[in-house]
């Protein structure tokens, strides 16, 4: 049996008993970060073989971990923190053992995804959670700005408050929630504009979490059709990127929707 163990995000007292004793049971531990992974076995005094399990040898190692399963030994994947599979290695694995008919559990534990979007106050129905931004993220931001629910992603400490500028050029008005270091001692939810939250401490683990879209009355005032016209006879003296920018702000629209228009 695999089992897909979930730890603590931060405080070590967020683990399940079901969590530990399986942890004490199986034959060994795969882990992201053995290293990291020591210090939670060795609070609860847990002593058993960790092997290292991440995306550069993943790989490598499925081969063995199906064989050891076949055999009939108990085996544990955990993360640095949280659940498995969630924007961390393992799917592959998982995958690997549907497909050779093996079992698969899951102990259910912290997620930072779910405890940011409950505490964020942003609506939690219907919400997608993306991963990682990528480093230049405009226009996967412009994507989630369209999406009708919560949209949750991560981001690098170094590189929020770059994204947060990149929010306030495409929706400015959009409500966003910044999530850091959870169930940690200097945990910190805020929500606001992107404009209001750019004083936050960039520090620790990020969430970012950016409502859903709403269609408003200033977006229904100007149909496509007007908006492509008035994008064409800006452009006659600048790039499009720029009209579109100038178009957005004399009417006092997101550029993500005059964006849209010219677009569609």
């Amino acid at each position: 049996m695999l089992y897909l163990v979930a730890t603590p995000i931060g405080n070590l007292e967020d683990i399940s008993v079901r969590a530990l004793e399986v942890l004490k049971r199986v034959d060994y531990i795969l882990a992201e970060d053995t290293r990291h992974s020591q210090k939670l076995l060795n609070h609860y005094e847990i002593k058993k073989q960790l092997i290292s399990f991440h995306q550069h040898n993943e790989k490598d190692r499925e081969a063995n971990v199906l064989q050891d399963l076949s055999d009939g030994k108990e085996i544990a994947l955990i993360s640095d923190a949280g659940t498995p599979l969630i924007s961390d290695p393992g799917f592959m694995l998982v995958h690997s053992c549907r497909e050779a008919s093996l079992p698969v559990t899951a102990i259910p534990g912290a997620s930072s995804v779910l405890v940011a979007l409950s505490l964020s106050g942003l609506e939690p129905t219907p919400f997608q959670f993306v991963g990682f931004l990528p480093r230049k993220p405009a226009q996967k931001l412009e994507e989630l700005l369209d999406y009708p629910g919560t949209s949750i992603c991560y981001e690098s400490p170094e590189r929020l408050h770059d994204t947060l500028k990149t929010l306030i050029e495409l929706d400015p008005n959009r409500k966003i929630a910044v999530a850091r270091e959870l169930t940690k001692h200097f945990e910190e939810v805020r929500s606001g504009t992107a404009q209001e939250l750019l004083d936050i401490t960039a520090l620790g683990e990020i969430v970012l979490l950016i409502e859903g879209s709403k269609e408003s009355e200033s977006d229904s005032l100007f149909s496509k059709e007007f908006l492509q016209s008035l994008v064409a006879d800006v452009a006659k003296n600048c790039s499009t990127k720029d009209a579109i920018a100038k178009v957005a702000k004399q009417l006092k629209l997101p550029k993500r929707t005059v964006y849209n228009a010219i677009h569609q």
